[in-house]
C-alpha cells in the first residue's frame, strides 16, 4: 500500500486486559488476510486500575474485591472464549495483578525503536501464557532483551520516573475524550471501534477502505 494511502489506527489497550489480547490476535488475523491492508498501527495507554499500589496485588483479592462472588464465573467464561477462539491462555498461572504504568513506558520506547507490536506481544504472552509478573522491573527489561532492546537501558530508564506523567497525561486525555473501556480502536481519527471485535468485521472495514467489494472467506 502506498504510504499516502496509509490509514492510522490507533489502539488504546491495558497489557493486563483479556479483552485487549483477544481484540489484538482477532485483529491480526483479519491483516493475515488483507496483507495489502492500509492500517499503520499505534499502541496507547489506559490503565484499568491507575490506582493501583506499584507493587501490584494478589490476582485472587483483587478479583475478589471487583467482582466478588462473580469472580470466578467471569474469568471461567473469559477462559472459555480464549478456548474457542484458538488464543493461548492460562490464567490460572497469573498470581498477582499487577500496576501496568511501567509497562505501558516500555510499550512506548519499544515504539521509538520499532518495537512495538513485539513489545505488546511479548507483554500480553508474559501475562497471559506464563503468568508472569509485568509490574516487576527486572521481569520488564528481560522482556525487552526478548525483543531486542537493550535490558540495561530499559532498566535504568524503569529505575527512573521516564516518561511516567506523559503516560498518565495519554491516559487521562483519552477518558477525557469519553473512553472508558479497553480496548478501544480508533480508525483514522475519527471512527471509534469498541470491544474485541470478530476478524470478519475488520476484514469490511478493511475492504471499504480499499474501495473493493467484500471478499468472500
Amino acid at each position: 500500500m502506498e504510504t499516502g494511502n496509509a490509514v492510522k489506527l490507533d489502539i488504546l489497550s491495558d497489557p493486563i486486559c483479556p479483552w485487549c489480547y483477544i481484540g489484538k490476535v482477532q485483529l491480526e488475523r483479519a491483516l493475515a488476510k488483507r496483507p495489502d491492508h492500509p492500517f499503520v498501527i499505534e499502541w496507547h495507554p489506559f490503565q484499568l486500575n491507575p490506582d493501583m499500589p506499584r507493587e501490584g496485588v494478589d490476582r485472587k483479592a483483587y478479583l475478589t474485591s471487583k467482582f466478588g462472588d462473580r469472580a470466578d464465573q467471569i474469568y471461567g467464561q473469559i477462559a472459555q472464549h480464549f478456548d474457542s477462539i484458538e488464543v493461548e491462555a492460562n490464567l490460572d498461572a497469573i498470581s498477582r495483578t499487577p500496576n501496568t504504568l511501567n509497562a505501558h513506558r516500555l510499550i512506548h520506547w519499544a515504539g521509538i525503536e520499532n518495537k512495538q507490536n513485539a513489545m505488546v506481544d511479548a507483554l500480553f504472552k508474559a501475562n497471559f501464557v506464563e503468568g508472569r509478573d509485568i509490574g516487576d522491573r527486572e521481569t520488564l527489561a528481560d522482556i525487552a532483551d526478548s525483543v531486542g532492546m537493550d535490558a540495561a537501558v530499559i532498566l535504568r530508564l524503569l529505575e527512573s520516573d521516564a516518561d511516567e506523567q506523559a503516560i498518565r497525561d495519554r491516559d487521562a486525555h483519552s477518558r477525557e475524550m469519553g473512553v472508558n473501556a479497553v480496548p478501544t480502536f480508533i480508525v483514522a481519527s475519527q471512527h471509534a471501534v469498541p470491544g474485541a471485535q470478530p476478524p470478519d468485521l475488520w476484514l469490511k472495514v478493511i475492504d471499504e477502505m480499499l474501495g473493493a467489494a467484500p471478499q468472500a472467506e
